[in-house]
């Protein structure tokens, strides 16, 4: 039979093939590494600085968690459970509170608190630098927009430190 017809209906089954196909596909061309490689050409991929300050941090050895986070150089930035990437980590600034007190003659008299040097408490401002997209609306980082107030999580080879966004600055 040479002249027979070949034509078939579409399956189910290949119906649903055709659909994980086309979600395969929209997961390749959407995926963040392609995004971020796209915004880079795009110019919209800028360096941004970071602080991050933390409050309140209990530790046993304050001077080592700062010279070990120095010494590393980079920390990993979790933002709302979502990894955003590693940063370079420029300083750790001392944001330590202070006790104020006013002498009989009106001069002001300024000591570090010592409660918070016996308890071994770490209040600092890590400074950080890395790649975001800036848009009009802000700058975003692993998909997320980064702003002063939003809590994130620094995380390097010997700690994991719970902090708030300080500021965010764009590099000129």
């Amino acid at each position: 039979m040479a002249g027979e017809n070949r034509t078939r209906a579409v399956s189910w089954i290949d119906a649903v093939a055709a659909t994980v196909a086309l979600i395969a596909l929209a997961g390749v061309i959407w995926s963040p590494k392609l995004s971020n490689s796209v915004a880079r050409a795009t110019g919209s991929m800028k360096s941004v600085q970071v602080s991050v300050d933390v409050r309140g941090l209990p530790t046993a050895d304050k001077a080592k968690l700062i010279s070990d986070a120095l010494a590393h150089g980079s920390t990993s930035l979790v933002i709302r459970n979502q990894p955003a990437g590693s940063l370079t980590l420029l300083e750790i600034q001392d944001i330590s509170s202070k006790l104020n007190t006013l002498l009989p003659d009106g001069t002001v008299i300024e000591a570090p608190d010592p409660n918070r040097e016996l308890q071994g408490i770490l209040e600092a401002r890590f400074v950080l630098e890395g790649e975001a997209t800036v848009s009009d609306s802000g700058i975003v980082m692993a998909g997320t927009k980064l702003k002063i107030g939003s809590p994130v999580e620094l995380e390097g080879p010997r700690y994991r430190i719970n902090g708030s966004v300080s500021g965010v600055e764009m590099e000129s």
